[in-house]
């Protein structure tokens, strides 16, 4: 298990054991002037540590719901509050990491000591999501990204959303993502470029200058090559199995599946092949690019880290694994095929339509201060995240954190973000090219068997889905 790993376990775990003990507390199962357990016993209970037990307490304390007492131990205050309603919201575990989660939901209790918020955690991909999501009504708002939103819609399942204002002050591609028929049924949090990050330690000492907008995908694949022989290591890596990697290479081909006269999709001869053929072409260059070394983002960012790798591909949201470290790095646009173009993961929050009251009145309250001007401007703070809120997001911010001299570079890729849905691909048909790659990438088929099955598989796949 990786650190980034266990970091995430004992979040999860946290929370847990601070929303178990505030609803024994505000639900009268704990009374007042009786004690919680000692700090041994709940570190046994939950898995934890004393001092991160420590931790959780401190929240509750903050929320006047226990005094801690020196030596004695934590008491339940005399008149703890009932909230008003309790909001259970729907979040990824990488939220903590990409927003600054606990810290703003703590700010959003303070502000509102009426309403409780719970989490829970949503599935890891969007067709699961979609499944619970129809079959049960455990959560009153959720932190969804576009991928889930576009599930959500093709399921018919966005009328079960309340719409929701859009705020003016976003910026409009993150509106217009996740708005369907003229309505906002998500209104947008934060978003993600990919972008190339690169040690500039490395290439201060192997006298090279750093990468700039003109790379082409044979630049940056000469400069790696350069940076492993001399170093040692490698020079780029980047997890290819993510769904928010190998798209950007079929993105910056300029073009999208699309069905013939015939309802099939041909891509041979075309540039979406070359870039297919393009992302087979590094990842199988033993040189400059590892095998065998990550089962997730996390563990390119630890090579990273430790020196290992000289760039990668990685979001602003992952740089947030490199806040607190004293590594010199930047970041910089990606190199390009034959479009310099990037994919983005924006991630909104919404509503379910048919939360009781107070509830959904409730869930409304927290997506208005998620989207708000002071909870964008913590994102801004203490995240390298990008927040939606284009005044926030823009706004300055001495914090300490471990920035890239080129933090706003954002600013100059808006033209060249694209989404996911950008492909033309419904999310079944995603997931069915993603199949159809990895067998072509892992040299189990040859490219005259993926252009075949790609023409006649996916096309079939996109015409019923047309159809019906």
């Amino acid at each position: 298990m990786s650190g980034k790993t266990s970091q995430r376990l004992f979040r999860v775990r946290l929370e847990q054991m601070v929303g178990q003990l505030r609803q024994q507390i505000t639900g009268g199962v704990l009374t007042p002037g009786g004690f919680l357990p000692s700090e041994s016993d709940l570190a046994r209970q939950y898995g934890m540590s004393n001092k991160s037990v420590r931790q959780g307490l401190d929240v509750l304390a903050q929320e006047g719901l226990i005094r801690k007492i020196p030596r004695v131990g934590s008491q339940i205050a005399e008149r703890p509050v009932q909230p008003a309603a309790t909001v259970t919201l729907g979040v990824n575990t990488s939220l903590e990491r990409d927003i600054a989660l606990s810290a703003l939901l703590e700010k959003f209790h303070r502000e509102h000591p009426s309403l409780r918020v719970q989490t829970m955690t949503l599935p890891g991909n969007a067709a699961n999501f979609v499944k619970e999501y129809a079959a049960n009504g455990l959560a009153d708002a959720f932190l969804i990204n576009r991928q889930y939103f576009q599930s959500m819609e093709e399921s018919g399942l966005l009328p079960t959303l309340e719409p929701l204002s859009a705020d003016p002050g976003a910026y409009r591609f993150l509106n217009d993502s996740f708005t369907a028929d003229g309505l906002l049924y998500a209104r947008p949090v934060q978003f993600s470029p990919v972008v190339l990050c690169y040690n500039t330690e490395h290439f201060r000492e192997a006298g090279l200058p750093g990468p700039d907008s003109s790379w082409t995908w044979d630049d940056c694949l000469a400069v790696a090559r350069l940076l492993a022989e001399q170093r040692g290591g490698y020079g780029l890596y980047f997890y290819e199995r993510s769904y928010n990697r190998w798209p950007v290479f079929l993105l910056q081909s300029g073009m999208r599946f699309e069905r013939d006269r015939f309802g099939e999709c041909d891509i041979a001869g075309t540039p979406l092949l070359d870039s297919i053929r393009l992302f087979g072409r590094i990842i199988h260059d033993a040189v400059i690019f590892p095998n065998m070394l990550s089962e997730s983002n996390d563990d390119i960012e630890d090579l990273f880290r430790t020196g290992k790798v000289s760039m990668i591909l990685t979001s602003y949201t992952s740089l947030n694994e490199l806040k607190h470290t004293a590594i010199a790095y930047d970041i910089s646009t990606l190199p390009y095929l034959c479009e310099p173009r990037t994919l983005t993961v924006p991630i909104a929050a919404c509503i379910r339509k048919s939360s009781p009251s107070p509830r959904k009145e409730a869930a409304l309250v927290l997506v208005d201060f998620l989207s708000s001007e002071e909870a964008q401007r913590m994102i801004r703070c203490e995240t390298l995240s990008i927040p939606a809120l284009k005044s926030a997001a823009e706004a300055a911010a001495e914090d300490g954190l471990n920035r890239p001299p080129r933090f706003d570079l954002y600013r100059d890729i808006l033209p060249s973000m694209r989404m996911h849905h950008d492909l033309n691909l419904t999310s079944a048909g995603f997931v069915m090219l993603w199949r159809m790659l990895k067998l072509y990438w892992s040299r189990v088929i040859d490219e005259e068997t993926l252009c075949r099955d790609i023409r006649e598989n996916l096309g079939e796949h996109i015409r019923q889905e047309a159809q019906g």
